[in-house]
């Protein structure tokens, strides 16, 4: 893959983190002690540590050292090669450019993930990219998707709102620009690789995304032979160039050499320009605290109804709901966009158990074993899925309500991954704990009436977080930024079965 000759001016992006959840990112001696129930035979152990030592989080002097020295070179790495982000701590951060940075949360070393499932997640991408095409195009199945959905959430019934007054003046998007992100986990009940969702708006940190790939691979340069560890085997990612050349085509394509790009972004970070604009982009807007009054609503409607292509249009943000996702899933849904027999396969395989509330077999499984499911209204942006014990009183209390209000919420299949034992580094510090990671897979797509210029896989982004937590944004604080470690097939790595004593949860940890 390679950069556009067009794009040759790179700018920092600053993002201001909040405080880390206590629960997510609490010292180890914070922490209930992990114990190990039981060990099989591998072939090795991280480190060179031995298996028990390891599960036990006890390392020598020598190993704790080595680590130590890591985190020092990452920390320089980041200072030097912009992976900071603003610090909340600090006022004057995001007011006064380069004041009250800090390196963003990380993982010390490269998640490991299996070759042939990594393989299966690029290949979806393109196909993926071309399913929210076809489907914003319907605009009568998004309306009576989301139909139930607007009654009782007024968000989706202020988006679905302009959509249809776009609808009525029969307004079409000649240029089509999707950057988007799906993300997957792997399924260690069904060993089979399956989606979380699929981001349509503000698809995030493609840019330090990209970062803390080239810092692993930095590391593992100079630490590599220690560990045990080839630094070739983390794929290059190229997410940041790769968006940045597709929001450069689709300015090409719109043909105004005068215009410019616009960024709609959250308070503190500011653009103001009073140029012809060919392309919006909206790293905010997915939540409705970015529409605090209607004057953020009419200017919302104003840049739909405008010629400028939109990243996302008003269609290809409503095809990334979970609703829409859910309906996807349907028998047959996938046949109504796509031709390809192959594709609809593929996307099939990846698509976890999805359902409507309006399922009363399910909704009474999911009651009778929360622990099986995930409750997901219609939010973006980390922190709002609904678990365990919360699950089933919210969908006690929706039954009782009998009212449109259960057709805010989705219900998913839970999907439990393996867990692994990371060094996790946070504001220079850092400890080991059980960790799990979420794959997100970027795609860039580009259509100019029926000509597809752009149709992509690019780049990946990594996150890491404490098995203990549910919740996984990393701008929400709950998870640290990492990279891929491909794996050959059948690899014997180390397995424990962990007893958490804090809330009796089990789980088998690789190492």
């Amino acid at each position: 893959m390679s950069s556009s000759p067009c794009v040759s001016h790179h700018h920092q992006v600053r993002l201001r983190l909040p405080a880390p959840a206590a629960a997510s990112f609490a010292p180890p001696a914070l922490r209930g002690r992990r114990r190990v129930a039981r060990a099989t035979m591998s072939a090795e152990a991280p480190l060179g540590v031995a298996p028990a030592a390891a599960a036990e989080g006890a390392r020598t002097p020598a190993q704790q050292a080595l680590l130590a020295e890591m985190v020092e070179e990452a920390a320089v790495w980041c200072a030097v090669n912009g992976l900071v982000v603003g610090d909340r701590a600090n006022q004057r951060s995001g007011t006064v450019p380069g004041v009250g940075l800090v390196h963003a949360p990380f993982s010390l070393l490269p998640a490991r993930f299996p070759a042939s499932f990594w393989k299966q997640a690029c290949e979806l991408a393109p196909i993926f990219n071309e399913l929210v095409d076809r489907v914003s195009l319907d605009g009568e199945f998004l309306q009576a998707a989301l139909s139930r959905t607007k009654q009782v959430d007024e968000f989706t019934a202020k988006l679905l709102e302009i959509h249809e007054k776009m609808m009525a003046i029969n307004k079409k998007e000649d240029i089509r620009l999707g950057l988007h992100r799906s993300d997957y986990m792997l399924d260690s009940e069904t060993n089979s690789l399956l989606q979380i969702e699929l981001n349509t708006i503000s698809s995030s940190f493609p840019g330090l995304g990209s970062l803390v790939s080239e810092l692993h691979r930095t590391l593992l340069n100079q630490y590599g032979k220690v560990l045990g560890l080839d630094p070739k085997r983390i794929p290059q990612n190229w997410a940041a160039t790769q968006f940045a050349e597709a929001l450069g085509k689709a300015w090409a394509e719109y043909n105004n050499d005068s215009a410019v790009v616009l960024m709609v972004v959250q308070p503190e970070e500011r653009n103001i320009d009073g140029r012809t604009v060919a392309v919006v982009y909206f790293r905010a807007g997915y939540a409705p605290t970015d529409y605090p009054s209607e004057a953020e609503w009419r200017a919302r409607l104003l840049m739909e109804q405008s010629s400028a292509v939109k990243c996302p249009s008003i269609s290809y943000h409503l095809v990334g709901t979970k609703k829409i996702q859910q309906e996807l899933a349907k028998p047959n849904v996938l046949e109504r966009f796509l031709d390809n027999k192959e594709d609809i396969a593929k996307l099939r395989k990846s698509f976890a158990g999805l359902w409507s509330l309006d399922n009363e077999e399910i909704v009474k499984s999911a009651i009778e074993k929360p622990d099986l499911f995930v409750l997901k209204p219609q939010r973006e942006g980390g922190g709002n899925n609904i678990y365990g014990q919360d699950l089933r009183d919210t969908l006690i209390k929706l039954q009782k309500e009998q009212g449109e209000s259960l057709a805010a919420y989705i219900l998913m299949q839970r999907i439990f991954p393996k867990a692994s034992l990371t060094p996790l580094v946070r504001g220079g510090d850092w400890f080991e704990d059980l960790t799990i990671s979420e794959l997100g897979i970027y795609g860039a797509y580009l259509r100019n009436k029926d000509k597809v210029i752009l149709n992509n896989q690019s780049g990946y982004l990594m996150r890491t977080k404490v098995s203990s937590s549910n919740e996984g944004g990393v701008a929400a604080g709950f998870a640290v930024l990492d990279s891929v470690l491909l794996t050959d097939e059948g690899k014997v790595w180390i397995a424990y079965r962990i007893t958490d004593n804090d809330n009796g949860a089990d789980g088998t940890v690789m190492l």
